[in-house]
């Protein structure tokens, strides 16, 4: 997902998406929402949310971290 698409999931949140990485703001949706925020957070390729709409690109954002 691009970041044009979380900013205008957030703005329906009313979170303020200025500055904020992708990481961070996906994290914030999720605390908005009442979920873990564990977007590309270590053990993510042990995640069970298959249905999460975040998963492939927490999966891809958390090798990164990782190779970093």
């Amino acid at each position: 997902m691009n970041m044009q698409e979380i900013r205008a999931i957030a703005k329906t949140m009313d979170i303020k998406t200025s500055r904020m990485s992708k990481l961070n703001l996906v994290r914030e949706i999720q605390t908005v929402e009442g979920n873990n925020a564990c977007f590309a957070s270590p053990g993510a390729a042990d995640c069970d949310q298959n249905d999460c709409i975040w998963r492939e690109d927490c999966l891809v954002a958390s090798k990164k971290l990782a190779a970093a």
